[in-house]
């Protein structure tokens, strides 16, 4: 009976034993994963590591640039309208308060105002430079040419800016996506020098893409409001009434009396000459006196 015991209690450890040996490999094939599991990524973060010099930007595993044209189809034509418009008007105030207003109406304003009179006065003008929505271009140049009694002349030129717009924009957004893939690199670089390097290729790339966004806004701001420089003017009559015998006998006795009058002040004017006359003409006369001319006899 107690040799029963014995084997039986022998067993029982022997199977605990295994049990310890099992658990105690299982926890170091868990440990050995893991480790195996954190070299890898320690040897995919030495990785990151970029190649000691920049090369230059074809270099780079840019995205493929967008070809040249390839929204044409999306953005539609670009035209630019402008023109001069020269005109006689009988009523100039009327006629600026007329396109003042028109222009309020259809969304357009004065971009540069100017008048000017001649030297004789016969002639009042003034010169503005609208700008005004394109789709109401038309509508505007034909009511400033209802308020025209005469035009002088008129200029209309329409300009087709499409293949410029379309490459502005291609290079802006070619720009956009450059600046992207520099800014991935900069987070995954891990060397001060490679940092900085990318950093001030970053701005570089940025002041590119300020300088080729104010073009496009430039370009878009001259298709959105097309521009119209408006010459009017008005001109002053001077009658030449016929004159008869009673009025040029009026206005030559004024004439002559206006005359008189500058020479009466003209000759005021110059009062220390005569005073000078007057002094030299008594030492004249007294040094006569003493000096009497003798005749001389026949």
């Amino acid at each position: 009976m107690m040799l029963t015991d014995i084997r039986t209690t022998r067993n029982s450890n022997h199977k605990n034993m295994k049990k310890l040996i099992y658990t105690a490999a299982l926890m170091i094939a868990v440990t050995g994963c893991n480790n195996a599991n954190l070299a890898k990524e320690k040897v995919k973060m030495t990785n990151v590591e970029l190649s000691p010099p920049l090369q230059k930007e074809k270099n780079l595993s840019v995205d493929k640039p967008v070809p040249p044209g390839a929204g044409e189809q999306d953005i539609g034509r670009k035209i630019i309208k402008e023109g001069e418009i020269s005109f006689e008007t009988k009523n100039i105030a009327a006629t600026r308060k007329a396109i003042y207003n028109s222009l309020q109406k259809l969304g357009g304003y004065i971009a540069g105002e100017s008048e000017s009179n001649d030297s004789a006065n016969t002639r009042n003008e003034y010169i503005l430079k609208a700008r005004i929505p394109e789709k109401n271009f038309d509508l505007f140049l034909n009511y400033v040419s209802s308020n025209a009694t005469k035009v002088d002349s008129k200029n209309i030129r329409a300009k087709d800016v499409t293949s410029e717009y379309i490459d502005i924009t291609t290079h802006l957004a070619n720009k956009k996506k450059l600046e992207d893939r520099y800014v991935d690199l900069l987070k995954k670089g891990n060397k001060m020098a490679d940092l900085l390097q990318i950093e001030n290729k970053i701005s570089e790339i940025e002041t590119s893409i300020d300088s080729t966004q104010a073009q496009l806004n430039y370009l878009t701001k001259q298709v959105d409001y097309s521009s119209l420089d408006i010459t009017f003017y008005t001109k002053q009559i001077v009658k030449n009434d016929e004159r008869t015998f009673g009025s040029r006998l009026v206005n030559s006795l004024s004439g002559g009396w206006d005359d008189l009058g500058v020479f009466f002040f003209g000759c005021l004017a110059v009062w220390p000459l005569w005073i000078i006359g007057v002094i030299f003409y008594f030492i004249i006369k007294a040094w006569l006196k003493k000096h009497p001319l003798q005749r001389v006899k026949p």
